[in-house]
């Protein structure tokens, strides 16, 4: 006999949703983020470490991408959870950071087991922060490993409230003609029926973008209407004489090919693999509401979505529609990724020749 279901649309009880207590990736219970950056090469590194496995996917739409183990995030492939993700700075050199996090790992005795061996599994994802004004003449002995190491340690000890702007894998990043860096938001959503328990979703970029979280010249964000509260300052509503988009939208200078804006969004939803890749196909609405342009040839944009599994996604067969909470989940995570790469933005102090958002503006 089929499962019986209400009749009616989804009730949706509680409080609204809003964000959890730090407005970060980190109000996903079971996840830390780690950070280790160095302001002479003006790079730096991000980890992100769960708990537990944790399932992944991936969705990755930027021209120019340099990733690690992303194949492997693919349903139809064997491993079903990963148990650590490095966004890092540096381009293909940031790779090695997830080197370091695989052999720090290994030696803790974290890994998928494969016999009497250990193998971490470790999705990675780096930008373009080369051409930065920093030191990059490291030779034959890039720093990435060693940061990616330096990051997990701070993962243990840093605390949910992680540093957002001009640290990590932001450190050296740019957002067209502003400094970029590392935002970060999260939402509370109720459950999807009286039954159902609430969930969490959050997001981590990392925005190193060709396009411009601004519209126009102004300190208008794209993303404002998605924005909580006073999480963008003040200005961050168009005027009302703010030019709507046109086609002087389209006369920017052909830029170097050093950008990317790396996504990781995270949810404690019992998620699959293919679950988790809608998810992150959703999510990516975010880089479209927070930059233009976006998904260009120029760009690596590459959006994680990551599940811990602490909250059942259908609680309750005899009623809800599992698909609705999955839905509301991806709605959720593409506001997310909005509001966090405006963060990112805002939250970004100057370094070298880039001016930060609130130095251009003039705001504390």
């Amino acid at each position: 006999m089929p499962a019986l279901r209400r009749d009616g649309p989804p009730v949706m009880p509680g409080t609204p949703p809003h964000p959890g207590p730090h407005n970060r990736i980190t109000d996903v219970a079971g996840l830390r983020v780690g950070q280790a950056d160095d302001l002479a090469i003006r790079s730096g590194v991000t980890v992100i470490l769960p708990d537990a496995p944790m399932v992944a996917a991936v969705d990755q739409r930027g021209g120019g991408p340099g990733t690690r183990e992303t194949d492997l995030l693919d349903p139809v492939n064997t491993v079903e959870t990963i148990h650590a993700l490095v966004l890092s700075g540096g381009s293909a050199f940031g790779l090695e950071a997830a080197s370091g996090v695989t052999a720090w790992l290994a030696a803790r005795g974290i890994g998928f087991p494969v016999g009497e061996a250990i193998v971490p599994i470790v999705p990675a994802a780096i930008l373009f922060d080369l051409l930065n004004g920093g030191d990059k003449d490291w030779g034959d002995a890039p720093p990435y490993r060693a940061l990616g190491q330096a990051a997990c340690a701070d993962a243990l000890t840093a605390g949910p409230a992680h540093a957002l702007g001009t640290a990590g894998a932001g450190l050296g990043a740019t957002a067209s003609d502003l400094k970029g860096g590392l935002g970060g938001a999260s939402l509370v959503m109720p459950g999807t029926t009286a039954d159902d328990p609430p969930f969490t979703v959050g997001a981590l970029a990392a925005v190193n973008s060709q396009g411009s979280a601004l519209m126009g010249g102004g300190p208008a964000f794209w993303a404002w209407p998605w924005a909580v509260g006073d999480e963008l300052g003040p200005l961050a509503r168009p005027a009302p004489d703010t030019p709507p988009p046109g086609p002087e939208d389209f006369a920017f200078a052909p830029p170097a090919r050093a950008n990317t804006t790396l996504v990781a969004v995270a949810t404690d939803l019992a998620l699959t693999k293919a679950q988790a890749g809608r998810v992150a196909i959703m999510a990516q609405d975010g880089l479209a509401r927070a930059l233009r342009p976006v998904h260009s040839p120029l760009d690596g944009d590459t959006v994680f979505m990551l599940a811990t599994g602490r909250v059942p996604l259908d609680p309750d067969p005899r009623g809800g529609d599992p698909l609705v909470t999955l839905a509301r989940c991806g709605l959720a995570a593409a506001d997310c990724v909005a509001r966090a790469i405006a963060r990112g933005v805002y939250e970004a102090t100057s370094l070298g020749p880039r001016t930060s958002y609130r130095d251009r503006f003039g705001l504390p």
